[in-house]
């Protein structure tokens, strides 16, 4: 490991421009895109802004980590899903689950009340086709100026990764499952 000195003086410019809602996508192979959008809830949250969390793959009654704090701290996150696609017994239903939810998720975002939208894990149904793009790339558009949204999932659409203002590549080093560790309650749920 390389030592540096700390910095004394501020070496970035500080923006001047206005505040506004942010684009904010995570993506990438590697670990932490829901957890680092469930931080900036838990962050929206502290500071009393309204947030609500939808989850397009899980279903609306998982009962994980994120789930049982997000219900006791009054942060509304729900699922919107069956499970992912290999646990599915019908696609089918799974597509319309999906589009079923985005409505949910579109009318959110349009009516301005919320702070922050997170949209975890949309990245599936657009990937699979079960979400048409260009829809989601309108409401984002469209949204009211204020509204910050995040959206996660492996794999963001090139058009995603232009509209966003910040994104995120969350990269792959090293894994404990390819080293026989399975998943563990606390840590990946």
């Amino acid at each position: 490991m390389q030592i540096e000195a700390p910095p004394t003086e501020r070496n970035t410019p500080k923006p001047d421009g206005e505040r506004r809602g942010l684009v904010i996508v995570h993506t990438g192979d590697g670990k932490g895109k829901s957890t680092a959008a469930f931080g900036l809830a838990l962050r929206a949250h502290g500071r009393g802004k309204a947030v609500k969390i939808y989850q397009f793959m899980k279903v609306p009654s998982a009962r994980f980590g994120e789930h049982r704090l997000f219900d006791q701290i009054g942060v509304p996150i729900e699922g919107l899903g069956d499970g992912f696609s290999w646990k599915s017994r019908d696609l089918d239903h799974s597509a319309q689950l999906a589009r079923d939810g985005w409505m949910r998720a579109e009318a959110t975002i349009r009516a301005g009340d919320h702070f922050l939208v997170v949209l975890d894990e949309i990245m599936y149904p657009l990937r699979y086709g079960w979400l048409p793009l260009e829809p989601v790339l309108q409401a984002l558009r469209e949204r009211p100026s204020h509204v910050h949204v995040v959206l996660t999932g492996r794999n963001a659409p090139e058009e995603l990764i232009e509209l966003a203002d910040t994104v995120t590549e969350m990269s792959l080093i090293k894994h404990h499952f390819k080293a026989g560790v399975p998943a563990q309650r606390g840590i990946e749920d």
